[in-house]
């Protein structure tokens, strides 16, 4: 599953890996989802479940989110350290 968050236009700068059921990756989402919102940029989210390579190299590690294609955090999301990363 991958769901996209639309913004005024362009790619998704930040990328929540998670997976389905997952407490943490909710918590995570909840973060993103409102940073992103009062910045006004756009963010997508994918399940590890989705894609094999994903699920092999992140099953221990999410939820991980990725700024700008490189990795942000995993495990929990700061939001303050989120704000900063997409001034």
């Amino acid at each position: 599953m991958t769901i996209q968050q639309p913004d005024a236009g362009g790619a998704p700068r930040v990328v929540l890996l998670g997976r389905p059921g997952c407490h943490l990756c909710e918590e995570a989402r909840e973060v993103v989802a409102r940073v992103t919102s009062e910045l006004g940029v756009a963010w997508s989210e994918q399940s590890i479940d989705d894609d094999p390579d994903l699920l092999r190299r992140y099953a221990e590690q999410i939820p991980v989110t990725f700024v700008d294609g490189r990795r942000h955090e995993f495990w929990r999301v700061d939001e303050a350290r989120l704000r900063a990363a997409l001034r």
